[in-house]
């Protein structure tokens, strides 16, 4: 550490680090959040109005909402819950022997190198661009959908199913080491016993994820709720619109239970639902 000497009281004391680096990088940073800001061309009075806004779509929406569509939204929803499950189901069966191909502990570098940049690449695309860059095949149907989540689903769940084997104690690996088994008897008797409780929760927690995103999905017509809702914001039918967000919103709160309630089943033993203010 550079120093210099108190002539005063004969000591030596640290050189004070420069900030001009520091400085440099906030001026940059301030720099390109105003360019930022003056490039949108934000009109600054409208957020004054956006209260008034508000409060008059969302009277609009939900005093009182439209229950008569009820029966064909509940039907577009299960639509798109139909359309998460088989993503994950499809994603789950191609992202779990990848990413035990994926974890150190199990394949050598040359293997779990280009896996691991696979399951980045994936994970960097939206699941909206992956059903654009899909639907130029298979066309705008509830099946894109289904692929582009399974899609989505292998870059999250490779990643965090190498990261599961990764973190499984060292001792149940040498026990089955140490009795000559090959990489099979390590998966199965070493890894798999551990890790399986946790593998099981991100393979719920997924599918909590893809009931979201096929809502989205379905906003680029590729059917369910989001279509429906879609529909009837382009015909300005607010009181369906409200129907329809409570709808998603009840039932997604509803498999955001039972999806918690069984991951804490898995981890911990107690069938326990998660807090909602949590």
């Amino acid at each position: 550490m550079a120093t210099v000497i108190d002539e005063k009281q004969g000591t030596s004391r640290p050189v004070k680090p420069t900030t001009k680096l520091r400085t440099t990088l906030w001026l940059v940073v301030s720099l390109i959040v105003v360019a930022a800001f003056w490039s949108v061309k934000i009109q600054w009075s409208a957020l004054a109005d956006f209260p008034a806004q508000l409060f008059k779509y969302i009277s609009a929406m939900l005093l009182p909402p439209d229950w008569s569509k009820f029966s064909e939204a509940f039907g577009a929803t299960i639509l798109s819950v139909q359309m998460a499950w088989i993503g994950t189901v499809l994603g789950i069966v191609i992202s779990l022997p990848l990413s035990f191909l994926a974890s150190k502990s199990l394949a050598p570098q040359v293997v779990t190198a280009p896996l691991r940049l696979l399951f980045a690449v994936i994970r960097a695309v939206p699941e909206v661009v992956i059903a654009i860059l899909i639907l130029s095949v298979t066309g705008l149907t509830p099946f894109t959908g289904a692929l582009a989540l399974a899609v989505g689903s292998i870059g999250t769940l490779g990643k965090w199913g190498y990261e599961a084997f990764e973190s499984v104690d060292a001792g149940p690996k040498e026990a089955v080491r140490s009795t000559g088994g090959g990489t099979l008897a390590l998966i199965r008797w070493g890894v798999w016993p551990s890790a399986a409780p946790e593998v099981f929760s991100f393979w719920l927690y997924r599918f909590e994820i893809n009931v979201r995103a096929s809502a989205i999905l379905g906003l680029i017509g590729a059917g369910g709720i989001g279509k429906m809702l879609q529909d009837n914001v382009q015909f300005r039918n607010w009181d369906a619109v409200g129907m329809l967000l409570i709808v998603v919103v009840v039932l997604t709160m509803c498999i955001d239970q039972i999806s918690g309630a069984v991951r804490n089943k898995l981890i911990h033993g107690t069938w326990r639902a998660p807090k909602l203010a949590s």
